[in-house]
């Protein structure tokens, strides 16, 4: 295989490891020596544990040399969001309030990540309280794909790092699109699970009934590696769901003959420019020509009023996952995040209960829709990445901030419901493209088996930013 090394898989760089061919210190070293050449023009890592990371390596080594295979991830290098808990190192959740916060437990995903003998490289740039502007005290991540342009917020860093080859896998979180929108504006391939399927015991709070915590990764069948290792229940986390995690490649060489994918193209297409259109129809062609039967469905009517009630349900649990800091030390805030808290804190009760009612309502219909399927298509998000200016990233919020916006994202963190983005193609300006298939609860193995389907038949997933 002539592709690099570090843009491999965690499948083929396993195998590697497995036959001795490479070893987990040399892989280790490999990936730090990138992050040293590279991450002062990226920013992705806010924190490089560099000794600890060769720690893990030669503690790989030794293991696999005594014939101890804890799995597939066993000596790969990975990163985490900055957004969960790692002992003795700081998580500050890009925020400055909490930039010398250093917890004294791992949180259960960076354990479980340990207990499958991966070796962390280090803590991942993020968004302020990983919600969509930096504080001011944090460097923006690039995207690597061109400079000054979107890299998706919130796993911004989690995007870039992947995409970028500083890392085999990376963990990011989705409120309301921050697995996604990385992976799809940096080129890799996200997977947010079922809500409750990967505890978030230690993992920095925006909005508790929305949250998730994913992979990003280079194919599908990484993703679901990756998935398996950190998913279950957990008795840290009382909202983690009691289901036993299954085999998240089982039946990944099946294909998807005979599964029904739902499209509505009204909302699939829509305001889409016409490349990423293009793009998006390829790839419902490619679903099809695979076996799949594509049955057309109407998503929910209204669907923009329900959006807006992610404002008042994020920001209000924002709020509250901010007391110990806000509004005491308000002054310490971004620009972005701190109006952010302020629009939580002057919505009242009756505001809250009345857009958990337009969730409510939402979940109903989106249920209905996808009654008579087994996935659903759409775009991962409504545009390609765009130019991402200081006034941007830092803030105030921009006044052209629309809930319509987030139309391909929210519905599924309102229901919980997993979902795979997968680069789809290169825009008319060579930056990535990328669709989305979104499964019932629990459903997460049939969308890694059809994400590996769509790649079997695709080449989007080895592409790579230049440069790097």
């Amino acid at each position: 295989m002539d592709e690099p090394l570090h843009y491999r898989t965690i499948v083929e760089v396993s195998d590697l490891v497995r036959a001795r061919e490479i070893s987990p210190v040399e892989l280790a070293t490999m990936m730090l020596e990138r992050i040293e050449a590279f991450d002062s023009t990226l920013h992705s890592y806010q924190t490089v544990m560099a000794e600890e990371a060769l720690e893990d390596a030669r503690r790989a080594e030794a293991e696999l040399a005594a014939g101890r295979n804890r799995g597939r991830l066993h000596g790969i290098p990975v990163a985490v969001k900055d957004l969960c808990d790692t002992s003795g190192t700081i998580t500050s959740g890009g925020c400055a309030v909490m930039a010398d916060r250093v917890p004294g437990t791992d949180s259960t995903v960076v354990a479980r990540l340990r207990d499958a003998g991966a070796v962390i490289l280090g803590k991942l740039a993020l968004t302020e309280g990983a919600m969509a502007g930096y504080n001011p005290g944090f460097t923006v991540p690039e995207n690597p794909w061109r400079k000054g342009f979107w890299p998706g917020a919130s796993s911004s860093g989690s995007g870039a790092a992947t995409a970028a080859g500083l890392a085999y896998a990376t963990l990011g979180s989705d409120t309301g699109g921050s697995i996604r929108h990385p992976a799809a504006v940096c080129g890799t391939v996200g997977v947010k699970p079922t809500w409750g399927r990967v505890s978030r015991f230690g993992v920095l709070d925006l909005a508790p009934s929305l949250d998730h915590v994913g992979p990003l990764a280079r194919c599908a069948a990484d993703a679901g590696i990756v998935l398996e290792a950190i998913a279950g229940p957990d008795p840290l986390d009382p909202t983690a769901v009691s289901d036993p995690v299954p085999d998240m490649l089982s039946g990944i060489s099946r294909g998807i003959e005979g599964i029904r994918i739902g499209w509505d193209a009204t909302y699939g297409l829509a305001d889409l420019a016409p490349d990423f259109a293009d793009a998006v129809m390829a790839s419902l062609e490619v679903l099809r020509g695979l076996g799949a039967v594509i049955v057309e469905v109407a998503m929910p009517e209204g669907l923009e009023r329900y959006l807006e009630g992610w404002q008042v349900l994020c920001s209000v649990e924002a709020v509250h996952a901010h007391r110990d800091f806000w509004p005491a030390r308000r002054d310490e805030y971004g620009a972005w995040f701190g109006e952010w808290l302020d629009r939580g804190s002057q919505y009242s009760a009756a505001d809250y209960a009345a857009a958990h009612q337009l969730r409510l309502e939402c979940n109903g219909a989106l249920a209905r829709t996808m009654a008579d399927t087994d996935l659903l298509l759409c775009p991962s998000t409504p545009q390609a990445a765009i130019p991402y200016p200081p006034s941007a990233a830092y803030g105030p919020i921009s006044p052209e901030r629309r809930a319509w916006d987030s139309r391909y994202t929210v519905p599924m963190d309102y229901a919980g419901l997993p979902t795979i983005a997968m680069p789809c193609g290169l825009g008319r300006s060579e930056l990535p493209l990328s669709v989305q298939l979104v499964g019932h609860r629990l459903s997460e193995p049939l969308l890694i088996r059809a994400g590996a389907a769509f790649e079997s038949a695709t080449e989007w997933h080895r592409m790579h930013p230049p440069d790097w």
